[in-house]
Protein backbone atom coordinates (compact mmCIF):
# COMPACT_ATOMS: atom_id res chain seq x y z
CA UNK A 1 0.00 0.00 0.00
CA UNK A 2 1.64 3.22 -1.08
CA UNK A 3 0.82 6.76 -2.05
CA UNK A 4 2.74 9.84 -3.08
CA UNK A 5 1.53 11.76 -0.02
CA UNK A 6 2.88 9.16 2.42
CA UNK A 7 -0.48 7.67 3.34
CA UNK A 8 -0.81 3.96 2.72
CA UNK A 9 -3.49 3.33 0.12
CA UNK A 10 -4.62 0.59 -2.22
CA UNK A 11 -6.23 0.59 -5.64
CA UNK A 12 -9.59 -1.04 -6.26
CA UNK A 13 -7.81 -3.98 -7.89
CA UNK A 14 -5.51 -4.44 -4.90
CA UNK A 15 -8.30 -4.40 -2.34
CA UNK A 16 -10.43 -6.68 -4.54
CA UNK A 17 -7.60 -9.22 -4.75
CA UNK A 18 -6.90 -8.95 -1.05
CA UNK A 19 -10.47 -10.01 -0.24
CA UNK A 20 -11.00 -12.29 -3.23
CA UNK A 21 -13.74 -10.08 -4.65
CA UNK A 22 -14.42 -8.86 -8.17
CA UNK A 23 -13.83 -5.10 -8.45
CA UNK A 24 -17.42 -4.58 -9.55
CA UNK A 25 -18.58 -5.69 -6.07
CA UNK A 26 -16.59 -2.86 -4.48
CA UNK A 27 -18.04 -0.39 -7.01
CA UNK A 28 -21.55 -1.67 -6.18
CA UNK A 29 -20.90 -1.25 -2.47
CA UNK A 30 -19.69 2.28 -3.16
CA UNK A 31 -22.87 3.03 -5.14
CA UNK A 32 -24.91 1.74 -2.18
CA UNK A 33 -23.06 4.03 0.21
CA UNK A 34 -21.18 1.24 2.01
CA UNK A 35 -17.73 2.41 0.91
CA UNK A 36 -16.40 5.89 0.22
CA UNK A 37 -12.93 5.58 -1.28
CA UNK A 38 -10.77 8.62 -1.78
CA UNK A 39 -10.64 9.85 -5.39
CA UNK A 40 -7.30 10.88 -6.85
CA UNK A 41 -6.05 11.89 -10.29
CA UNK A 42 -8.09 10.55 -13.20
CA UNK A 43 -10.87 9.80 -10.71
CA UNK A 44 -9.07 6.66 -9.45
CA UNK A 45 -10.37 5.11 -6.24
CA UNK A 46 -7.92 4.73 -3.35
CA UNK A 47 -8.62 2.71 -0.22
CA UNK A 48 -6.83 3.08 3.13
CA UNK A 49 -6.60 0.81 6.17
CA UNK A 50 -10.00 1.96 7.48
CA UNK A 51 -11.53 0.72 4.22
CA UNK A 52 -10.01 -2.71 4.86
CA UNK A 53 -11.93 -2.87 8.12
CA UNK A 54 -15.08 -1.62 6.43
CA UNK A 55 -14.84 -4.37 3.78
CA UNK A 56 -14.20 -6.93 6.52
CA UNK A 57 -17.30 -5.73 8.39
CA UNK A 58 -19.40 -5.96 5.22
CA UNK A 59 -18.17 -9.48 4.48
CA UNK A 60 -18.67 -10.69 8.04
CA UNK A 61 -22.15 -9.14 8.19
CA UNK A 62 -23.07 -10.84 4.90
CA UNK A 63 -21.87 -14.16 6.36
CA UNK A 64 -24.17 -13.49 9.31
CA UNK A 65 -27.14 -13.05 6.96
CA UNK A 66 -27.34 -9.27 6.83
CA UNK A 67 -28.68 -7.75 3.63
CA UNK A 68 -26.69 -4.93 2.07
CA UNK A 69 -29.51 -2.59 3.10
CA UNK A 70 -29.16 -3.73 6.73
CA UNK A 71 -25.40 -3.27 6.52
CA UNK A 72 -25.78 0.23 5.12
CA UNK A 73 -28.30 1.10 7.83
CA UNK A 74 -25.98 -0.28 10.53
CA UNK A 75 -22.86 1.47 9.17
CA UNK A 76 -24.42 4.79 8.17
CA UNK A 77 -26.23 5.61 11.38
CA UNK A 78 -24.56 7.73 13.99
CA UNK A 79 -27.29 6.77 16.44
CA UNK A 80 -26.17 3.85 18.63
CA UNK A 81 -29.78 2.84 19.36
CA UNK A 82 -30.66 2.68 15.66
CA UNK A 83 -27.56 0.53 15.11
CA UNK A 84 -28.61 -1.73 17.98
CA UNK A 85 -32.05 -2.13 16.42
CA UNK A 86 -30.48 -3.45 13.22
CA UNK A 87 -28.19 -5.74 15.19
CA UNK A 88 -31.03 -7.07 17.36
CA UNK A 89 -33.08 -7.97 14.28
CA UNK A 90 -30.20 -10.00 12.86
CA UNK A 91 -29.12 -11.47 16.22
CA UNK A 92 -32.29 -13.53 16.70
CA UNK A 93 -32.11 -14.93 13.16
CA UNK A 94 -28.41 -15.76 13.43
CA UNK A 95 -28.93 -17.44 16.82
CA UNK A 96 -31.64 -19.62 15.25
CA UNK A 97 -29.42 -20.51 12.26
CA UNK A 98 -26.47 -21.38 14.52
CA UNK A 99 -28.69 -23.73 16.55
CA UNK A 100 -29.90 -25.37 13.34
CA UNK A 101 -26.33 -25.76 12.08
CA UNK A 102 -25.27 -27.35 15.39
CA UNK A 103 -28.15 -29.82 15.18
CA UNK A 104 -27.22 -30.65 11.61
CA UNK A 105 -23.58 -31.13 12.59
CA UNK A 106 -24.63 -33.44 15.42
CA UNK A 107 -26.74 -35.47 12.97
CA UNK A 108 -23.76 -35.82 10.62
CA UNK A 109 -21.48 -36.84 13.46
CA UNK A 110 -24.01 -39.43 14.62
CA UNK A 111 -24.34 -40.83 11.09
CA UNK A 112 -20.54 -40.99 10.76
CA UNK A 113 -20.32 -43.04 13.93
CA UNK A 114 -23.12 -45.44 12.92
CA UNK A 115 -22.19 -48.87 11.55
CA UNK A 116 -25.72 -49.84 10.50
CA UNK A 117 -26.32 -50.48 6.81
CA UNK A 118 -29.20 -47.99 6.88
CA UNK A 119 -28.25 -45.40 9.49
CA UNK A 120 -31.69 -43.76 9.28
CA UNK A 121 -33.18 -46.89 10.90
CA UNK A 122 -30.65 -46.88 13.77
CA UNK A 123 -32.36 -46.26 17.13
CA UNK A 124 -29.46 -44.10 18.38
CA UNK A 125 -29.56 -42.00 15.21
CA UNK A 126 -33.34 -41.64 15.42
CA UNK A 127 -33.14 -40.42 19.06
CA UNK A 128 -31.04 -37.54 17.80
CA UNK A 129 -33.82 -36.54 15.40
CA UNK A 130 -36.84 -36.90 17.72
CA UNK A 131 -37.26 -33.14 18.24
CA UNK A 132 -37.58 -32.74 14.46
CA UNK A 133 -39.98 -35.70 14.08
CA UNK A 134 -42.15 -34.66 17.01
CA UNK A 135 -42.32 -30.99 16.03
Amino acid sequence: MKSSDGDATMSIGEIARRFGLPAHVLRHWEAMGLLTPTRVRADRRRYDRDHLYRVAVILRAKEAGFSLTDIREMIATGDPEARRDVLRRRHADLTRRVAQARSSLHMIECALACDHEDFTGCAHFQRNLEEKVDA
